[in-house]
């Protein structure tokens, strides 16, 4: 999305753009040329050739002289221009596809007319004008796939482009960029000394992704920057709703709320924090079995911490209005994204998980927030298994995905979809372990007795008919029978 632009930073962009010796794929001058076809045909060849060069936006301004770049003013007024009684900017968006952000933009620029179109890079897809896609070669307008090379070209670059890539806010200052990201925290979540000098600081965050410069010779803080280190997610008009939500409920319902509060700050430079916040809310247990001890909290820190990461880093950006969720209730703790997994939630615990947000998972990883490989989820069920809770539940809807902690319930009150369940888990965990699942190790991880052994058959019988698991060998007494995940 194009955000609106002030007169300054306009004249900044033509006062930029006509510096440079001559037109680029992703600019064009004009001066009264105000056919409609001729500029749709030019927004969908812009907006192409701004993926190619890898720029966030592309523009056609009335009113300079191509040749010599000089500003000579324009008679067309978009504001004014209709296509048979329909408004031109209307007739244009209508006959795009897909449909592109792009405003139209009237200054006065050394007292003459200027016109400018910004409109912002394809995105998934080439961009046609009544259904012609159109690209720019030099400072020629051409139809796509008379170039099937330039094509290729363009499709591999949307295969590259990412959510983290676009930009959050533009047209910055280096005072502002640094007012707007916790850049101190930065170099200390990657232990490096913070550097003497704006322009060092400027330079380290433009490597690492965190900001690009811009056409007018200013800075853009991409969504990466701004996700990760923003002092105030809510300064960012698309991340707003971004923030972490924490709530914290009385008893098991969501009747009355005990507590809420939005976290603030980026994933990064606020993920301990948010932690620390989150784990002094949840319950806290004296000795309940023989994993827990006096004053231990209700659900293991590092699952904890585990699953809220993994939220962070796997959520769908692109779903609009809303963010990720994490609710606290007597009896259990439920984390929702936005967005359903990538991979089939039966099976997090051996796949490699496969990111929506590659640029954002690869710098948590390096601040060891989250696994350099596998989901973590191991992690999460091995730790439910030692404080012996019930298995996390997973449930997958239209757009989102919820992970439910479930607390400590003695054995003989759970469902049987609770031990079915927690069965499967524990037979994944082992496989992954290169074990088995056996009578003992159910036994092991329900913490039932040696004399339990047919409590533990009749819940691997019923794990074994509902499709979860199966039997790798059975010529042995049944008590050591070994057991595999279905898939594996």
């Amino acid at each position: 999305m194009i955000l609106p632009r002030t007169e300054e930073y306009l004249i900044s962009l033509v006062k930029e753009l006509t510096s440079l010796p001559k037109e680029t794929v992703w600019f064009e001058f004009k001066v009264n040329n105000d056919n409609p076809y001729e500029i749709g045909e030019y927004i969908s060849a812009l907006s192409n050739s701004a993926t190619l060069a890898g720029k966030s936006n592309a523009y056609l301004i009335w009113g300079i002289n191509n040749e010599t770049h000089d500003i000579v003013g324009t008679d067309f007024k978009p504001s004014e221009a209709k296509v048979r009684n329909e408004e031109l900017e209307s007739w244009l968006l209508r006959l795009l596809a897909p449909r592109i952000f792009f405003r139209f933009y009237e200054i006065l620029f050394n007292h003459k007319n200027i016109v400018i179109l910004e409109l912002e890079k394809a995105f998934g897809k080439p961009v046609q004008f009544k259904g012609s896609e159109y690209i720019r070669i030099g400072s020629y307008k051409k139809l796509l796939k008379d170039f099937p090379e330039i094509e290729r070209e363009l499709w591999r670059a949307f295969d590259q482009t990412s959510y983290e890539e676009k930009i959050a806010k533009d047209h910055l200052t280096e005072s502002e960029v640094l007012n707007f990201i916790d850049y101190p925290a930065y170099f200390e979540l990657l232990k490096m000394p913070l550097p003497e000098g704006r322009k060092r600081i400027i330079e380290k965050l433009s490597k690492e992704g965190l900001i690009v410069q811009n056409s007018a010779a200013g800075w853009d803080i991409t969504n990466l920057g701004a996700i990760l280190f923003a002092k105030k997610l809510s300064d960012f008009k698309l991340l707003k709703r971004k923030n972490v939500r924490v709530i914290q409920y009385k008893g098991n319902s969501r009747i009355e709320t005990i507590r809420e509060q939005e976290g603030g700050k980026g994933y990064a430079s606020g993920f301990e924090g948010l932690i620390g916040f989150i784990n002094n809310l949840l319950p806290r247990n004296e000795v309940i079995g023989k994993a827990l001890r006096q004053d231990l909290p209700m659900y293991p820190e590092l699952a904890v911490r585990e699953l809220v990461a993994n939220a962070l880093i796997h959520q769908d950006f692109s779903i609009r209005g809303t963010g990720l969720m994490l609710e606290i209730f007597s009896n259990r703790m439920e984390i929702t994204n936005p967005g359903q997994p990538l991979v089939n939630s039966e099976r997090f615990i051996d796949t490699p998980p496969k990111s929506r947000n590659e640029e954002l998972a690869s710098f948590m990883r390096r601040i060891g927030v989250c696994e350099e490989r596998g989901s973590g989820f191991d992690k999460v069920v091995s730790e439910t298994e030692f404080y012996q809770l019930p298995a996390p539940i997973i449930e997958v809807t239209k757009e989102h995905t919820k992970v439910i902690l479930l607390a400590h319930i003695d054995f003989k009150e759970m469902s049987k979809e609770d031990k079915r369940r927690a069965c499967y888990l524990h037979t994944c965990l082992k496989y992954v372990n290169r074990e088995f699942m056996t009578n003992m190790s159910l036994r092991q991880r329900f913490g039932l007795n040696d004399k339990d052994v047919s409590v533990a058959s009749r819940i691997i019988k019923d794990a074994t008919e509902h499709g979860l698991i199966k039997l790798l060998e059975s010529d042995t007494n049944q008590r050591y029978y070994k057991y595999i995940p279905f898939w594996a």
